[in-house]
């Protein structure tokens, strides 16, 4: 039996997941990762949300993914470019943002693999910019455990092609730009109330409204507070601006 269709044991992880990854996955990964999978219980956590309950999400991915996702991006800047500190972290720190990372994403095909418990999904979780980021982050972490450093920083080089050279980290962020503009048009700054908070812990469901006085209104849900205030800043800027 191969390595997509049998049920994974990790002696380092001491459990057994009883549900392998689907081939459409398994097939996905390959291609994304240029290699077919050789551990697949790691990917299957990788692409698991909390939501689903399960031993195993993909948090403690995310967070070495997250170390090594800066590191390849530090050198790759490093590498390219002779600025100053301030400049190669203000980069750094736009390509390895949540929102960068849930777009490259999307680019790639993620959402559709993501492993949701219904609520979540039904809620929108498939297109979080939290969710998203965090997976992304996540596949890093399990590209680096199978293969090693030198593969993840070739996939990192290969996914982030796009927003290093149309120099993601050089854009405001919608919370920003739309200061400034209320600034620029002698407005108020602009006011954000939390207006619900629904669903469990673990997949809660923010929304949240922005207003410049004098201007109007803007509606945006997030799955957190952050990122629903960054969604209603962009669409209160595609609304007024």
């Amino acid at each position: 039996m191969d390595l997509v269709h049998r049920a994974a044991l990790e002696p380092d992880r001491g459990h057994v997941l009883s549900t392998p990854l689907s081939p459409e996955t398994a097939k996905f990964l390959a291609e994304l990762t240029q290699a077919p999978v050789a551990q697949p219980a790691l990917w299957h956590e990788a692409l698991t949300h909390g939501s689903l309950g399960e031993a195993r999400d993909y948090q403690r991915l995310e967070f070495l993914g997250d170390r090594v996702l800066g590191l390849a991006v530090a050198e790759w800047l490093h590498e390219a470019s002779d600025a100053a500190e301030g400049k190669l972290s203000q980069r750094l720190n736009a390509l390895v943002s949540r929102e960068t990372c849930a777009d490259v994403a999307r680019a790639l095909g993620v959402p559709a693999h993501i492993r949701l418990g219904k609520q979540a999904r039904d809620d929108g979780g498939s297109d979080s910019d939290n969710i998203l980021g965090d997976v992304m982050e996540a596949l890093i972490g399990a590209l680096f455990l199978e293969r090693g450093f030198p593969a993840a920083r070739d996939f990192v080089r290969r996914c982030w092609d796009k927003p290093m050279r149309t120099g993601a980290g050089q854009r405001k962020h919608p919370k920003a730009a739309l200061q400034e503009w209320a600034a620029g048009n002698r407005r108020k700054p602009p006011v954000y109330s939390l207006v619900s908070r629904d669903g469990p812990d673990h997949a809660a469901i923010f929304t949240v409204s922005v207003e410049v006085k004098g201007v109007g209104l803007a509606e945006a849900r997030g799955s957190s507070k952050q990122e629903a205030e960054t969604a209603a800043a962009r669409d209160f800027l595609k609304q007024f601006a």
